[in-house]
């Protein structure tokens, strides 16, 4: 029977946990460089980290990591559900997490209230979904990537307007990611 002990159990998300590999002196670029994705500007890119994390963990890190900033913006520094998702990772790291948070919090947030009043101007009439395969292939090799399609009605100054959106798994993540972090972001604004 295998068995964690007390610090895996209660480690955070694995994605930040693979923080850890990157020395604490490069932490603050890589992050600052998660900040200005979530904020609508270029974020960190794969070739830039490859050596220290591969595909999957790359993804797991950038997934985690840009949850963890936007759910974290509208909470206390030191508040303990803050400080439990960090457990796993050095002292060290987690003061760096901490500080590029603290230094950034108006901006994460600002971006994110500036998303969601975007969105306020238009309201979501009604919604459908669709789940298919889409298949793609060559002399190589061939590829199965689930795709969502999203339909939605939009409600903008009284004048219903359809929008389709077609999404991977990873862009279907990156939308609910959002609005759980603009959610949160609205409660906390009541």
């Amino acid at each position: 029977m295998v068995t964690m002990d007390n610090a895996e159990e209660n480690a955070g998300p694995k994605g930040l946990q693979l923080i850890g590999r990157l020395p604490a002196t490069q932490c603050p670029q890589f992050l600052h460089r998660v900040i200005d994705g979530v904020c609508g500007r270029a974020q960190p890119r794969f070739q830039d980290y490859g050596n220290v994390w591969n595909l999957r963990e790359w993804l797991d890190v950038l997934e985690d990591a840009t949850a963890f900033l936007k759910t974290s913006t509208g909470k206390d520094d030191t508040s303990q559900e803050v400080g439990n998702t960090l457990i796993g990772l050095s002292p060290e790291h987690q003061e760096v997490i901490l500080k590029c948070l603290k230094s950034r919090k108006a901006e994460i947030a600002e971006a994110l209230v500036g998303k969601v009043c975007a969105m306020s101007s238009a309201y979501l009439q009604d919604f459908d979904w669709q789940l298919k395969l889409g298949l793609s292939s060559d002399k190589l090799s061939t590829l199965q990537m689930p795709l969502v399609n999203l339909d939605l009605d939009i409600t903008q100054n009284g004048d219903i307007k359809p929008v389709s959106i077609e999404m991977n798994k990873e862009e279907l993540q990156n939308l609910i990611n959002s609005l759980e972090a603009a959610n949160k972001v609205v409660l906390q604004l009541k």
